[in-house]
């Protein structure tokens, strides 16, 4: 069966920059089959898009689905500061509280255009089980995809880390909970990732081991990296060198890794991202959140370094809005190198393309021949767009929207800025029901 979806302004996103005025896209079984302007494909249905402008959905490359559950928290904390404050409240999640989370957070990066997100849980209280299964549920019901991590931190604060020992786990237990954590991936629609919360919260045999069952089962690598001057210094002090140093020791630097913020990096710490393929997640909002810094983003793309969005959890980014960060990724390139370090469009490529990239995944993040039929719709009357002859820097830098329609796979998720498969009004009564319990 086809869709053809006709009347829109569609941005490709792929190499050659192709927008088509007046365009049309055709879907065939989920997949794009055709994208052009002009004369139009025969299709079995035909959906008019009423003149909007129509971009790849959008690929969220680092999140923390539960946090929603703890906004606003420690407004003036560092990093350290601020998981010392959380870690304790965050103990007390269980099945119930992530699906309530999970579902407030995705139906929120869905309305903001977003159609995969890559969930970085590395919180495993012991005790607690069908914390990924909840996630998993809440992305397969809302429609949109997921990429799930059982992440993990085994270093408590008695042995010199962060975390406290109340919400640490053993080594074994971990390693066996991710290799039985891979049989939940399903085609296309949810996968599995292996993600180690940081250098400061996870053993360095934690680290190697974890590589080891990631490359055995052939599944990508995750974790935080170099996102604060405080965590070189622990670096320095623990390992005797850099945070990018240490993860080279322990096999890290690879082509199957992408690594959040990454704000400190050296000249010679860009230069190895590029040289070992190392895919970088920026987190603009929740940098500044916290005053973490301003990643080097021109530098890294220069470097030939993948480069995707992340909206980062919302405790330390209280929006879950990637189109936010699009915009944010923009200006935040610009007050670091100037006008020209980034364009709008660049930004957009960012949030799209780029974010398929840092996760391997080439079937998402363009509107193509082959790729997922994947896409968001973007209202070109909405009052903020009024007077802008190029509709893609207009979208950008008006930023933040609300989507109109949103697809995945050629199945509506939104239609008129509303979720289809859930209620959304229904879904933010659950969330707060179970945000109270979590309450200081």
């Amino acid at each position: 069966m086809s869709t053809l979806f006709v009347n829109a302004y569609v941005v490709a996103m792929d190499e050659d920059g192709s927008e088509h005025d007046n365009g049309w896209l055709l879907a065939e079984d989920g997949y794009v089959s055709a994208v052009g302007a002009g004369a139009r494909p025969d299709a079995d249905d035909v959906v008019d898009l009423g003149g909007g402008i129509v971009t790849p959905g959008l690929v969220n490359t680092h999140h923390h689905l539960w946090q929603n559950l703890t906004r606003a928290r420690a407004q003036e904390a560092t990093l350290f500061e601020w998981l010392q404050a959380l870690y304790p409240v965050w103990a007390a999640i269980d099945e119930e509280s992530e699906y309530a989370a999970a579902r407030a957070g995705l139906a929120e990066l869905a309305l903001s255009g977003c159609t995969t997100v890559f969930d970085h849980h590395y919180l495993f209280p012991p005790g607690k089980s069908g914390l990924l299964e909840a996630e998993i549920r809440a992305a397969r019901e809302l429609g949109v995809r997921i990429v799930a991590s059982r992440g993990s931190m085994d270093l408590g604060e008695s042995d010199g880390g962060l975390p406290p020992d109340s919400v640490v786990e053993d080594r074994d237990d971990i390693l066996a909970a991710t290799e039985a954590a891979a049989a939940l991936a399903d085609d296309g629609a949810a996968q599995i990732a292996v993600a180690p919360c940081s250098p400061f919260s996870v053993t360095s045999e934690l680290m190697r081991d974890s590589a080891e069952l990631a490359r055995r089962l052939g599944l990508r690598l995750h974790t935080h990296l170099a996102e604060t001057a405080e965590e070189e210094e622990f670096a320095r002090e623990r390992f005797g060198c850099t945070p990018v140093e240490y993860v080279e020791s322990l096999g890290w630097l690879a082509g199957d890794v992408w690594c959040a913020h990454c704000v400190h990096l050296s000249d010679d710490d860009v230069a190895k991202f590029g040289r070992h393929d190392v895919g970088v997640a920026h987190c603009p909002s929740s940098n500044m959140r916290l005053g973490a810094g301003i990643a080097r983003v021109r530098d890294l793309l220069d470097a030939g370094v993948r480069v995707g969005l992340g909206v980062d959890g919302s405790a330390s980014n209280e929006r879950g809005d990637l189109f936010f960060d699009v915009k944010q990724a923009l200006f935040v390139a610009r007050v670091r190198g100037g006008p020209k370090a980034l364009t709008a469009r660049d930004a957009l490529r960012l949030g799209t393309h780029g974010g398929s990239a840092v996760l391997g995944r080439d079937d998402i993040g363009q509107l193509v021949p082959g790729k997922r039929a994947d896409f968001a719709v973007w209202s070109a009357d909405a009052l903020e767009l009024g007077g802008a002859d190029d509709p893609v820097a207009g979208l950008v830098l008006s930023g933040p929207h609300r989507v109109d329609r949103l697809y995945v796979g050629g199945e509506e998720v939104v239609r008129d800025g509303r979720l289809t498969r859930a209620d959304e009004d229904e879904i933010a009564r659950e969330h707060r029901v179970h945000a109270r319990r979590f309450a200081t």
